[in-house]
């Protein structure tokens, strides 16, 4: 009686060995999966390793999208602010950028904005839009032309009218006066006469990421397009960069680079 019973306990014993074992098996290749830095191993029907995956490089994707998505969402918020103020997108070749429409009135003009005197009157220019004060306030005008501004506004599209380049902004159409070392608002070109090509391809677009104001990305991009062209000798708002033909591609790409590094170290995504 005492030997069946041991008999029992003994195939019990043995059972449960047999059911354990596998399991403790499957637990140590999960552990041998991983290496010293905690990377999993992908193995094939044999067991055997055969691709790491990083899981630092998925989080940096994963944070890469969400940065990403976090930019698209303010740009479409800021998009919404200027419908909301009336604002008018200017898709005029290509130019895509939010304008204050004509009569527009203001009460308190923008910082940093330039007083430029014509024939007895002041007009406030800033970022491409002109100002004339009347009434309780500073009106959106059409400058006359003949008024002239010594810089471009930040953002410009290049267009050309045979071999000379005219500068657009805003509905305002700017040509460079090297006489007087200045941009002259000129009537419009006729439009059989003009042809949409750059003169300085791959244009810069600089996103706020940490929610500068209109009036802080227009002072940084000045700055950081003085210091560019301190750096490099390239200038995009002068014709031809202002260089040699034979160096306008290689410093166009200086520039660039140079932009890049100083918008992106004040704040800003660039692309």
């Amino acid at each position: 009686m005492i030997i069946r019973k041991l008999n029992l306990g003994l195939v019990f014993f043995m059972s449960l060995t047999l059911i354990t074992l596998p399991a403790l098996a499957d637990r140590d290749t999960d552990n041998n999966d991983r290496d010293s830095r905690g990377q999993h191993f992908k193995t094939d029907k044999k067991g055997s390793p055969n691709k790491v995956i990083k899981t630092g490089k998925r989080n940096n994707l994963q944070k890469n999208t969400s940065t990403e998505n976090h930019e698209k969402r303010e740009e479409h918020e800021q998009e919404r602010v200027y419908r909301e103020r009336g604002y008018k997108l200017d898709k005029r070749y290509n130019h895509n950028h939010y304008y204050p429409p004509r009569g527009y009135v203001i009460r308190t003009l923008p910082k940093r904005y330039r007083v430029v005197p014509y024939h007895g009157v002041d007009y406030y220019f800033y970022s491409g839009v002109w100002y004339r004060h009347g009434g309780v306030g500073f009106s959106v005008v059409i400058p006359p032309v003949g008024i002239v501004v010594p810089a471009l506004p930040p953002y410009y599209t290049t267009i050309w009218v045979g071999a000379t380049p005219y500068y657009y902004a805003g509905g305002v159409y700017y040509v460079w006066r090297p006489s007087i070392r200045g941009y002259e608002v000129v009537d419009a070109p006729p439009e059989d006469e003009i042809e949409q090509q750059p003169s300085v391809p791959n244009e810069l677009f600089v996103y706020p990421k940490e929610g500068q104001s209109e009036e802080q990305q227009a002072n940084d991009r000045y700055e950081c397009h003085s210091w560019s062209v301190g750096q490099t000798g390239f200038d995009p708002t002068q014709p031809g960069g202002n260089v040699p033909v034979k160096q306008h591609e290689t410093k166009h790409a200086d520039y660039q680079r140079a932009m890049t590094a100083c918008l992106e170290g004040r704040g800003y995504s660039v692309k």
